[in-house]
């Protein structure tokens, strides 16, 4: 147990808790915000997910992390504030906001509503601070809505968790006809489950954790797969229209491309550690795919949530005072939280 750590409260400011150099641990800091731009709402946190990518920003695992920095972008909260064109929300109003706070607005992708694939992309804790704190400002746009019926300790992993295992199932067309494998039962797989059942699919859990097979009936499967039982994975040749890898694990890659049915995708959402090698001639032959996807723009935000509230689909979470956020992190670095870890303030 770490020793909780005060955040004095200063008018004008924001606090919050930073890294000062790669690995560090988390300190108190302030920052002045400066002006509230047109286009801006900040937003008074009462909830933030610890998710893996701002451990990888602490440690600058990716080589663009500035120190120092706030992590921290699955947040929910209230609005506080809002600039002078902003017209969609209100002081009050709970909103979310996921792994990105802006972006041009002008580019292609902007124009038909991928904000996420812009160029120009804002992270919301990267090159500037994130949710591990009282307050944030974002660009509007980025600060969605967040449905009645969810409540805001399950809602905020989905910002990031969430849209991350959404996005390639809508994206990627699947329907009730659809037969979905979803590979690894942990932060993303255990919602990946919730939202292909809410898609009305036919869905398959694939676990090396055999005691997890319960739960994930629970969650959604219809059948659950031991990884580690390779005739099992030989039968299953040809059997699935999309299969969404989830976990940060070198897997057998052919044995899984093998799974797919003609015209089937294998979509990797989870970052193995070693590169993918696939043989060509199934690709070729049956028509296949192997696709990445990102987490989402705000138009997908907005339609998982509404997902999300009509068809029950949570996180299951650990709550965390914000001051205890170290403790969170060593716990989430040891895959010893289930399955998503929260800040709360």
């Amino acid at each position: 147990m770490t020793k909780e750590t005060k955040i004095p409260i200063t008018p004008n400011e924001i606090h919050g808790l930073a890294v000062h150099a790669a690995g560090a641990q988390l300190v108190p800091y302030r920052y002045e915000p400066g002006e509230l731009k047109t286009n801006e709402v900040e937003v008074k946190i009462t909830h933030c997910g610890v998710c893996h990518s701002d451990i990888h920003l602490i440690d600058n695992d990716w080589g663009i992390s500035h120190y120092p920095f706030i992590p921290g972008h699955e947040i929910v909260g209230t609005v506080s504030a809002v600039g002078s064109q902003v017209r969609d929300l209100t002081v009050g109003q709970r909103v979310g906001i996921g792994w990105q706070a802006d972006s041009c607005g002008i580019c292609e992708w902007c124009r038909q509503g991928d904000e996420h694939l812009c160029a120009s992309a804002q992270p919301t804790c990267v090159g500037r601070n994130g949710g591990y704190a009282d307050s944030i400002r974002v660009n509007a746009h980025f600060a969605i809505p967040v449905p009645d019926a969810l409540e805001s300790e399950n809602v905020a992993p989905l910002l990031c968790a969430g849209i991350t295992v959404y996005s390639p199932l809508h994206n990627l067309g699947v329907r009730p006809s659809s037969r979905v494998g979803i590979i690894g039962i942990g932060g993303l797989g255990h919602l990946g489950l919730q939202f292909a059942r809410a898609f009305g699919a036919e869905v398959t859990a694939f676990s090396t954790s055999t005691d997890k097979e319960e739960e994930a009936r629970r969650l959604g499967a219809d059948h659950f797969v031991n990884t580690r039982d390779n005739g099992t994975l030989k039968k299953l040749a040809g059997s699935f229209d999309l299969l969404l890898s989830t976990v940060g694990a070198d897997q057998d890659w052919q044995s899984i491309v093998n799974g797919l049915r003609p015209k089937g995708t294998l979509c990797i959402v989870g970052v193995p550690p070693s590169p993918i090698s696939i043989h060509a001639f199934p690709l070729i032959g049956g028509q296949k795919s192997i696709a990445g996807s990102p987490t989402g723009s705000p138009r997908d935000l907005y339609q998982m949530l509404d997902v999300a509230a009509r068809h029950g689909v949570k996180a299951i979470t650990e709550r965390f005072p914000m001051a205890n956020a170290n403790e969170a992190l060593v716990r989430v670095k040891k895959n010893q939280v289930r399955y998503r870890a929260v800040l709360t303030n």
